[in-house]
């Protein structure tokens, strides 16, 4: 009988805030006991990985040392080919855990591919309670949360990443659609500025940024405003720093 594939959440970013127990108020103490329970895991990154599962053993002691648990990278440089020995372990009867770079697996991330084929061998999905980036923005944004789209990153053409913007923007206006994006944190201030460049100005953007750490910052203001704010000299603290753009046409 085949294993289980966890799907286990990871955190947002890591904080020194509350030392004693890190990962407290992000991931529920189920999940951190449930993740102490698998010796195999498919990570997009091992050696984050081997830091999160360090910060569990902290509170709940994983099965095996570290040094003795199995980590198998999946990231978009894995092959499609590669998948199906990923599966092995679980098919044999092991459970394992899929834990994506930061957040929840399978969304925005290279697990899903994974996700997919595990129902094709009809092996048990278990999605695990964690921090998603996208929804917490959703939330936090005021925008609209009963529809919305992620758009993942747009073109680094500044020709062709602005009439995706305008696009989008159309789409938004059309279908009241809160429109979502990320960007490579290095780019961030660009972005924002395409974005208040390309929008009609009475175009609603949020900017979400360090969600779940004490830097966390979330901002919702016009494309006017945001024009305005740049203009100055102003702007937001999110250098290098993870995050997610969203906008919705008025």
């Amino acid at each position: 009988m085949p294993g289980i594939l966890y799907l286990i959440p990871n955190t947002l970013g890591q904080s020194d805030a509350d030392l004693a127990q890190p990962l407290a108020a992000i991931i529920p103490i189920e999940v951190q006991a449930q993740t102490a329970r698998l010796d195999y895991f498919i990570a997009e990154n091992a050696k984050t990985t081997r830091a999160f599962l360090k910060l569990v053993n902290a509170v709940q002691p994983l099965t095996k040392p570290l040094q003795e648990i199995q980590i198998a990278e999946l990231n978009v440089n894995t092959a499609s080919a590669a998948l199906p020995a990923l599966l092995a372990p679980i098919l044999a009867g092991q459970d394992a855990g899929l834990i994506s770079e930061a957040g929840v697996p399978a969304v925005a991330d290279p697990g899903a591919n994974l996700v997919r084929l595990a129902h094709v061998h009809n092996i048990q999905v278990r999605p695990l309670v964690g921090p998603s980036s996208l929804l917490l923005a959703v939330m936090s944004s005021g925008l609209n949360g009963q529809s919305f789209a992620f758009n993942g990153y747009l073109p680094t053409d500044a020709d062709q990443r602005n009439k995706r913007i305008k696009a989008l923007e159309l789409r938004s206006r059309q279908d009241q659609q809160t429109q979502l994006f990320i960007e490579t944190p290095y780019r961030n201030g660009a972005f924002l500025e395409a974005l208040a460049n390309n929008c009609q100005p009475g175009t609603l953007i949020c900017v979400a940024t360090d969600l779940t750490l004490p830097s966390e910052t979330i901002r919702t203001q016009t494309a006017a405003k945001w024009k305005t704010a740049l203009a100055a000299g102003k702007h937001p603290d999110f250098h290098k720093k993870p995050t997610v753009f969203l906008f919705l046409a008025q």
